[in-house]
Parts: C-alpha cells; sequence; structure tokens
C-alpha cells in the first residue's frame, strides 16, 4: 500500500465539502433504527467503516449530537449527510450515498433490525422503472460532477 493512497473519495451535494480516505473501505452495514432512519430520512443508512484519522475533509461538516452516544456530521449549506461518528470511538462511518462510487459500497450486515420497515422485503419484487422526464423538459444538476 503506497502512503497516501487514494481508497475513496466523496462530498455532499453543493460540492462544499469533499472527502479523501487513505485507507480500504472497512466494515460496510445498512442500519435500520429509528435514529439513522431519521438522519437520513430515509428506510435505513448504508454506512461504511473508517479511520477517522484517514479521512481528509476539504471544507468542514456540521456537526450534531444525535444521542448521548453520537454525532451525525453533515453538510450545512444543502443538508447532506456525511457521516456517524459514535463518541470515544476512532473510527467513523461514512454515509455510502456520499461517495463518489457508491457501486463500491456491499453491506454486509443489517443492524438496528428491530426498527427495520416490513416492506424493504419486498423490494425486488417491485416493478423497475428508469428516470424520465417529460417532453421538452431539460434537467439541470447542482450538483458538481465527480465522476
Amino acid at each position: 500500500m503506497a502512503e497516501g493512497q487514494t481508497y475513496a473519495t466523496g462530498g455532499c451535494q453543493c460540492g462544499r465539502i469533499r472527502f479523501r480516505v487513505t485507507e480500504p473501505l472497512g466494515r460496510a452495514n445498512l442500519c435500520h433504527c429509528r435514529m439513522c432512519q431519521r438522519a437520513t430520512g430515509n428506510a435505513f443508512a448504508p454506512l461504511i467503516e473508517v479511520a477517522t484519522g484517514r479521512v481528509t475533509w476539504t471544507g468542514r461538516p456540521a456537526t450534531w449530537a444525535s444521542s448521548n452516544i453520537a454525532e451525525r456530521g453533515f453538510c450545512a449549506t444543502c443538508g447532506t449527510p456525511l457521516f456517524y461518528r459514535q463518541t470515544g470511538r476512532t473510527t467513523i462511518e461514512l454515509m455510502a450515498g456520499s461517495l463518489d462510487h457508491p457501486e463500491d459500497y456491499d453491506p454486509a450486515a443489517n443492524h438496528g433490525t428491530e426498527s427495520r420497515l416490513p416492506w424493504l422485503a419486498r423490494l425486488a419484487a417491485l416493478p423497475d422503472r428508469e428516470t424520465t422526464l417529460a417532453p421538452g423538459t431539460t434537467l439541470v444538476s447542482h450538483q458538481p460532477e465527480t465522476r
């Protein structure tokens, strides 16, 4: 492993906050707990663990103590959730959706399953549809290109 090698990059929607990870990505999981559902506005939080000291930030994420044992990092400008950090740990868990290549994320476990939404088991059976726009509509993204 080369010193300073980049294993992952990512950031927020508006581009104000970016990060670079200089170690292989660690444990990946989906957290279904109620706090993660609320923090992401989603059914679960896809998280991937890395050593805090191996993440270099450009811009400074805002943080909020979501409980007495954890804080969550996010962009104060666009609101993108960026990480979860448990108090006293030397790791953080990055939100997989904030990675430039979230397809590299491969969850290996479910956590907080006491709050898992029952309809998640049916997702694979639902019909698929690609994103489409109404005729004559042009999509102009305000997100910086990262790929």
